[in-house]
C-alpha cells in the first residue's frame, strides 16, 4: 500500500513553517494518541502515520530530502533504513517516545494536561521511566570504487547487552524486584496545593525508584543491578552507491540495550571516503590528469585515461593547450537516491621534458626556425572556460 503524502497526512501547505507543523501534528497526536484510544487500531495507526510525518517534516535535512525524492528519500533503498535522513520505518514504540519527547514528560504539562485529565478527579495514568539504550556512532571509510558500486559491510560493535543471569531485570532471583512501596508502582509522585488560582497538581519522577514504578532489594550479583553487561557483536550494514563524507545510515535497536529491560539505542554509521590515488571527487563526478607529450597536443591523437573501473580511449585534438579539460559524460558516480550519474573531468598537461639530447635540441632548433618569432597564444579567458567546463 502507497504511503499517503506527509504534508496531506498533516494537513499543511508545502511551504508551511515550523511552527505550523508542530502546532498541526500536536493536534492530531492527541486526537488519535492510544490513550485517548484504547483499543482502537485504526486510531494507532493514524497516531503512528501523524508522528512519521512530523520526525521528517520538522527536520530541515529530512525535509529537503522529502521534498525532492518523496517517501524513497527519507525511507532508503531495500534493505537499508533512512539512509542521510536518518528515518526509517516507524512502530508505536518510535511514534510514543518522538510524542513525549517534545510533547510529555515528568511535570510542567504532561499528558494530563494534553488530554484534559486535570484535575478531574480521573484515575491517575501510570507512567513508569524507561532506560532506553545509548545510541553507538561508528565510522565507516569506504573506498571510491565501493561507493560507486554500493557494498555491505559487516561492523564489529563493543556495546551494553542483557544480563543472561537476570535476564536484563537486574534482580538476582524472581522476587528480587518488587512494586516500589512510595509510588505504588506509578513511577511518580503527586502532590496537591491550593492557590488562588485553584487546585495545583505537581507531578515529578518518584525519587526512591527513579521513575521505574519498581525497586530491588536483591540486585543481580553479575550486572549489580544494571540488568546488561558489557559484550559484542557483529552488525551488517548495506551502504547504497554514490554516498558522501558526512551521510549517515542508522540501524535501529543495534545500539546498547537499556538498564534494566529498557529498550536498545540505534547505530548511528557515519560514511567517511577514504582518499583515491587517481582521482578526486568533486559531487558526483570525478577529476583527474593526464599527461601527454608536445607531438600528441600539436598533431592530435589518441590516449588511454583512467577509469574508476577500467580505463578508455580519448582523442586529442590538434593544437590542444596544457590545461585543456575533457568531460567523459557518465564516467562519474551514481546519483545517490535518484537516477544517472555524475561526468569524469581529465584535465591534460602538456609534459616539458626537463633533459635533451643533442639530437632533440637539433629538431627543436630546426622548429623553432620554421615557426619563427610567432608569440604564444596567451588564453586569458581560461579560468572562465575552466569554470564552465567544471560548472562552477
Amino acid at each position: 500500500m502507497a504511503k499517503r503524502d506527509y504534508y496531506e497526512i498533516l494537513g499543511i501547505e508545502k511551504g508551511a513553517s515550523e511552527d505550523a507543523i508542530k502546532k498541526a501534528y500536536r493536534k492530531l497526536a492527541i486526537q488519535y494518541h492510544p490513550d485517548k484510544n484504547p483499543g482502537d487500531k485504526e486510531a494507532e495507526e493514524k497516531f503512528k502515520e501523524a508522528t512519521e510525518a512530523y520526525e521528517v517534516l520538522k527536520d530541515p535535512q529530512k525535509r529537503t530530502q522529502y521534498d525532492q525524492y518523496g517517501h524513497a528519500g527519507v525511507s532508503g533503498q531495500p534493505g537499508f533504513e533512512g539512509f542521510s535522513s536518518g528515518f526509517g520505518g516507524f512502530d508505536l514504540s518510535d511514534a510514543l517516545r518522538a510524542f513525549m519527547r517534545d510533547f510529555g514528560g515528568f511535570g510542567g504539562g504532561g499528558f494530563e494536561d494534553l488530554f484534559g485529565a486535570g484535575t478531574t478527579g480521573k484515575r491517575a495514568r501510570t507512567r513508569q521511566r524507561v532506560h532506553q539504550g545509548e545510541d553507538i556512532q561508528v565510522k565507516l571509510p569506504l573506498t571510491l570504487e565501493e561507493i560507486e558500486s554500493g557494498v555491505e559491510k559487516k561492523i564489529k560493535l563493543n556495546r551494553f547487552v542483557k544480563c543472561a543471569n537476570c535476564n536484563g531485570n537486574g534482580a538476582e532471583d524472581s522476587g528480587g524486584k518488587k512494586t516500589c512501596p512510595q509510588c505504588g508502582g506509578t513511577g511518580e509522585l503527586r502532590r496537591v496545593s491550593r492557590s488562588l488560582f485553584g487546585q495545583i497538581v505537581n507531578v515529578s519522577a518518584c525519587n526512591l525508584c527513579g521513575g521505574e514504578g519498581t525497586v530491588i532489594g536483591n540486585p543481580c550479583s553479575v550486572c549489580n543491578g544494571e540488568g546488561r553487561v558489557r559484550g559484542s557483536n557483529t552488525i551488517s550494514v548495506k551502504v547504497p552507491a554514490g554516498v558522501v563524507t558526512g551521510n549517515y545510515i542508522p540501524i535501529r535497536g543495534s545500539g546498547n540495550v537499556g538498564r534494566r529491560g529498557g529498550p536498545p539505542g540505534d547505530v548511528i554509521v557515519f560514511i567517511e571516503e577514504k582518499e583515491h590515488p587517481v582521482f578526486q571527487r568533486r559531487g558526483d563526478d570525478l577529476l583527474t590528469e593526464v599527461v601527454i607529450n608536445y607531438p600528441i597536443a600539436a598533431m592530435g591523437g589518441e590516449i588511454e585515461v583512467p577509469l574508476l573501473r577500467g580505463k578508455a580511449k580519448l582523442k586529442i585534438p590538434a593544437g590542444t593547450q596544457s590545461g585543456k579539460i575533457f568531460r567523459m559524460r557518465g564516467k562519474g558516480l551514481p546519483h545517490l537516491n535518484g537516477y544517472g550519474r555524475g561526468d569524469e573531468l581529465i584535465q591534460v598537461l602538456v609534459w616539458v621534458p626537463d633533459k635533451l639530447s643533442d639530437e632533440e635540441k637539433e629538431l627543436l632548433k630546426r622548429l623553432a626556425e620554421i615557426q619563427g618569432d610567432k608569440p604564444a597564444k596567451s588564453d586569458k579567458g581560461f579560468f572562465d572556460k575552466l569554470r564552465q567546463t567544471i560548472g562552477v
